[in-house]
């Protein structure tokens, strides 16, 4: 029977399995490619013809983006995809029920859909490879990837481990399937699953939905290898992922005993789900001491560090003895609270106690500010005396050690969901944290150095070490430094600048240009991509990038996830790993000198816009 390309064709699902389920398609290959139309029609759909004629066909082959397939369910569109050309082969027309050659190299992509239906073509998008049972296909394997990194968007965690059991487990529900498709669809779940943990995995470690999903999965998975043995490798991938461990065989589960529970034949290794308290003493964080009502020492230390540690630190820092200082909490509505030493300064939310402040015992106030004219020459002595590109060194390395710990699902959480989910954008608030306390370190030391002389030197060391920092592809600390230099506390002191030498004038405008917004940061955008990796982004751009998508562009279309903008989203996301490796999985690794790496791990910081204009027209009044 001949078929003319230009009718339209529509299959109507048996009443009994599902009434109203239809789906209009514009040739003969899409009905051969999708996977879904097959298995609806071996269930006992009816194909019918369309006997109102269409347009002609014309020579010119019908362009794939005008091809879409529209799902229907109870009258209400439930999935739209979009015919792309494929890259890479599929399996061949003939191996899925005939149709012509040409149509293995037609794929289809998501452009909207229900959670449920987006899942469900994910799962049959994916093509499983007889021999290692992975899958192959750039476009599978971007779909994939898109999803895995959005689904918080549009659904929980929970509902998805709901909705990955139910394709697991749904062979009492369809009907007609032989034990290979049977085999085929656990294992596309299993290989989900498996890059799903791969991916997310510090994300869902604490999740006690993910926990008993993964409980429930790995019982039924053991359950099945009695009548799929080659399930026994997939056993081993859920054991490797998630540390399951399973004391029998495959040959303990014969039908007889397969009745029996199966979850005291499971152990959670202690190192694999690590309690919660336990990972969060192993992180790294910020901790703002304040040293006066208006600045403070930034410091790197672990979350679980407690009062005495703290102070033993600032004690070396400022040079003055331990005994003499204690920690106290001012809390958010005001109150004092009195650290003692074992008390933990971090609750478990990573967020301090309240504001830390240092005090003297005798006299219960914060230390005195830098107002001795000795204290401020030895300070800026000590700053010019440092090599500028160990300076920048300590930066770079201070900040590849957050930038290198994000996640790329972390700028989805804070642009989707900031405040509900600030446990999983740590990282990235931190170096976001990072980047504004550099810009104010930098204000802090030019604006406390009293010497006209020693103040142009430590402009000259400033531009030096944001070259530094650009050769050293960490554009987070370059900008920080250059903004530093512009604000206007620091960019009025005419007589400083004047005094800077020309060819550092013409090295600061040049970095300066690379901050440059105009054209959408055009400069920066076109320096930063011919960066090799690794490299550390500006994170306040790539959040930019990430809003404009989210606001420009609906996450739903009449109640239909808009699967096209999280495509978007998941392109720009992924730019976080893309710069964290280069091609041979190596980060930045940078050695520093140890005197450098303690100065710089502990900024002292003025963070009151008021006093740092205040110590800047007393350094240059004004005219």
């Amino acid at each position: 029977m001949s078929w003319d390309c230009g009718l339209k064709y529509m299959f109507s699902v048996s009443p009994v399995l599902q009434p109203g389920s239809m789906c209009f398609l514009h040739d003969k290959e899409d009905l051969s490619r999708l996977e879904m139309v097959q298995r609806l029609a071996k269930d006992g759909c009816r194909f019918l013809q369309n006997h109102s004629k269409g347009p002609e066909r014309t020579s010119e082959p019908q362009c794939d983006e005008a091809v879409r397939v529209c799902l229907r369910e109870r009258g209400h569109d439930v999935l739209v995809l979009q015919r792309i050309s494929s890259e890479q082969p599929a399996l061949s027309a003939s191996a899925r029920g005939g149709g012509r050659e040409e149509a293995r190299y037609r794929r289809y992509v998501v452009v909207s859909g229900t959670p449920e239906k987006i899942l469900e073509h994910l799962l049959n998008d994916l093509t499983l490879d007889d021999d290692q049972g992975t899958t192959q296909g750039k476009e599978s394997d971007t779909l994939l990837d898109d999803f895995l990194l959005t689904y918080p968007v549009f659904m929980s965690t929970s509902d998805l481990c709901q909705a990955l059991l139910g394709h697991y487990c749904t062979k009492r529900q369809r009907g007609k399937e032989d034990r290979k498709e049977a085999l085929e669809r656990k294992q596309k779940v299993l290989h989900l699953v498996s890059q799903w943990m791969a991916l997310c995995r510090d994300f869902l470690r604490d999740d006690e939905h993910v926990k008993l999903f993964m409980k429930t999965l790995y019982h039924y998975v053991l359950d099945d290898l009695y009548e799929h043995p080659s399930l026994e490798k997939d056993v081993r991938e859920l054991q490797k992922l998630y540390q399951l461990h399973r004391r029998h065989t495959v040959e303990d589960y014969s039908p007889q005993r397969k009745s029996k529970a199966l979850f005291h034949q499971l152990s959670l290794k202690e190192n694999g789900l690590q309690s919660r308290g336990t990972q969060r003493e192993t992180k790294e964080v910020l901790c703002h001491v304040y040293i006066t009502m208006d600045s403070f020492l930034s410091m790197r230390t672990q979350a679980g560090v407690v009062a005495q540690e703290l102070l033993q630190a600032v004690a070396e820092r400022m040079d003055v003895p331990l005994a003499e200082l204690v920690l106290v909490a001012v809390t958010y509505n005001g109150g004092r609270l009195l650290l003692q030493p074992q008390d933990r300064v971090f609750s478990d939310s990573l967020r301090p106690v309240g504001r830390l402040h240092v005090c003297r015992k005798d006299l219960g106030e914060v230390l005195n500010p830098f107002t001795d004219n000795s204290e401020l020459q030895q300070r800026t002595a000590r700053m010019l005396s440092l090599n500028t590109w160990d300076v920048a060194v300590a930066l770079t390395n201070f900040d590849w050690t957050i930038f290198d710990s994000i996640h790329e699902q972390e700028l989805v959480y804070f642009t989707f969901s900031r405040h509900s989910s600030s446990s999983h954008t740590v990282a990235l608030e931190l170096l976001l944290q990072r980047c504004n306390e550099v810009q104010l370190w930098v204000m802090t030391e030019v604006l406390l150095c009293p010497t006209l002389c020693n103040r142009v030197q430590l402009i000259k060391k400033f531009i030096k070490i944001a070259a530094h920092c650009k050769a050293q592809r960490n554009l987070n600390c370059l900008f920080a430094i250059i903004m530093g230099l512009n604000t206007a506390a620091v960019s009025r002191l005419s007589q400083t600048w004047e005094k800077i030498p020309g060819k550092f004038k013409k090295l600061f405008s040049e970095l300066e240009t690379i901050t440059d917004p105009s054209l959408n940061h055009k400069a920066y955008r076109d320096s930063f991509k011919k960066m090799k990796a690794p490299k550390i982004p500006f994170p306040p751009l790539l959040l930019k990038d990430i809003t404009f998508i989210h606001e420009g562009n609906k996450t739903f279309h009449d109640n239909l996830v808009n699967f096209e903008k999280l495509h978007m989203l998941a392109d720009t996301v992924r730019l976080i790993r893309q710069c964290q490796k280069d091609h041979m999985g190596n980060g930045i690794t940078q050695k520093s000198s140890s005197e450098v790496r303690a100065y710089i791990d502990y900024l002292h910081i003025i963070d009151n816009q008021q006093t740092l204009f205040e110590l800047s027209h007393r350094l240059e009044p004004r005219a």
